[in-house]
C-alpha cells in the first residue's frame, strides 16, 4: 500500500465530436497529501505530484446518468492508496451539470469510446508507470452499460431511443486491454437480446442493492443469464442497499430527504458499508491481477 495519493484532472480530446470532457485522476505518489478541494468536496491529495514508478495497474470509473464522477471519490481514493492508478471519467452531456443527452442514443455510442480514450490518455500521460494492457472497469448504473459495452456487449437501443420506435443496434467497439469489471446496480436493459453480452469473457464482480428503486433484480438477471460463461460472475445482493447506497457518503449539509442521492433504506449504513465494498471490490481486483497474463 502506498502512503499518499497524487491528484490530477486531464482533458481528454474526442476530435471525432470536437470536444474535451474532463478526466480526474487519482494515483500512487510519494509526495505527501493534504486536504485539498476537490469538486464540493475536501480530499487529502497532492496535486499535480509526480506519480510513484510503477507499473500500476489501471481502473477507471463510470459514473450514473445525470450523475458525477466524485459519488465515487472515497472509492477511487482508497484504490489509489493501495497501488491503482485511478480515473473517474465525467461523461459528456451526461452529468450533473449538463445531462442534455440523457436517453439519446448518441449518449450510448459516446461513453463507451470516451472510457478507450480515456484510456489512451492515461498512457500519454504517465507512460510505463501504468501496467500495459490490464484496465478494470468499474461502472454504477449507466456505468455499468458501459463498462460492459466496452468488455464485448452489443447492445441495442430501447423503442423510445430510436425515431421510428423500433430497437436498433448501437454501434459500440471492444477494448482489449479491458480484463475485469465491477458492476455496481449495472442499469443492462439495452443487453436483453440473446446474445448482446455472449463476446464479454472476461471475471465480474456484480454488487447489487435488494431495494434498489431504478434498476432491480431483473438487470443483474441480464447479465447472469448473457454472459460467455456465468461462473465468472461474482454476484452480490447488498442486504437492504439502495440504488444510492454505494456512492461515498456526502457532508451533512448534503444529506437530506430533498436530495435522493444521498439517502440510503431505513437503518442502511452507507459509511459501514464503504468500508465493506471497498475491500471487496480491492479483493477481487487483486484476484485477477494474480491470473497468468494472455498477452
Amino acid at each position: 500500500m502506498t502512503n499518499f495519493v497524487g491528484c490530477r484532472t486531464l482533458g481528454i480530446a474526442d476530435a471525432n465530436l470536437d470536444l474535451t470532457f474532463p478526466l480526474l485522476v487519482l494515483y500512487p505518489s510519494r509526495t505527501p497529501g493534504q486536504p485539498e478541494t476537490v469538486g464540493p468536496y475536501t480530499l487529502d491529495v497532492a496535486l499535480d505530484a509526480p506519480i510513484e514508478p510503477g507499473p500500476f495497474p489501471l481502473v477507471l470509473i463510470s459514473h450514473g446518468t445525470g450523475g458525477t464522477p466524485l459519488t465515487h471519490r472515497l472509492l477511487a481514493h482508497f484504490l489509489a492508496r493501495q497501488g491503482f492508478v485511478v480515473g473517474l471519467v465525467r461523461h459528456h452531456a451526461n452529468h450533473r451539470d449538463d445531462n442534455s443527452w440523457h436517453n439519446t442514443p448518441d449518449n450510448l455510442v459516446a461513453r463507451p469510446r470516451h472510457l478507450s480514450l480515456a484510456i489512451d490518455g492515461l498512457l500519454a500521460e504517465f507512460g510505463g508507470a501504468l501496467r500495459p494492457n490490464w484496465v478494470a472497469l468499474i461502472g454504477h448504473s449507466l456505468g455499468g452499460y458501459t463498462a460492459l459495452a466496452l468488455a464485448g456487449g452489443q447492445p441495442g437501443t430501447l423503442p423510445h431511443e430510436h425515431t421510428d420506435g423500433t430497437p436498433q443496434p448501437i454501434p459500440v467497439v471492444a477494448d482489449a486491454r479491458v480484463r475485469a469489471l465491477v458492476l455496481l446496480a449495472p442499469a443492462t436493459v439495452w443487453y436483453r437480446a440473446a446474445e448482446a453480452l455472449r463476446n464479454v469473457r472476461v471475471p465480474i464482480l456484480l454488487m447489487v442493492g435488494e431495494k434498489d428503486e431504478w434498476t432491480p433484480d431483473f438487470h443483474a438477471q441480464i447479465v447472469l443469464n448473457g454472459v460467455a460463461d456465468r461462473q465468472q460472475v461474482q454476484h452480490r445482493v447488498v442486504a437492504n442497499a439502495g440504488h444510492y447506497s454505494f456512492f461515498s457518503p456526502f457532508p451533512p449539509e448534503r444529506t437530506g430527504p430533498a436530495f435522493p442521492p444521498s439517502q440510503d433504506p431505513p437503518g442502511f449504513d452507507r459509511m459501514q458499508f464503504q468500508g465493506e465494498m471497498q475491500a471487496e471490490i480491492l479483493q477481487f481486483l487483486l484476484e485477477q491481477l494474480a491470473l497468468p497474463a494472455t498477452d
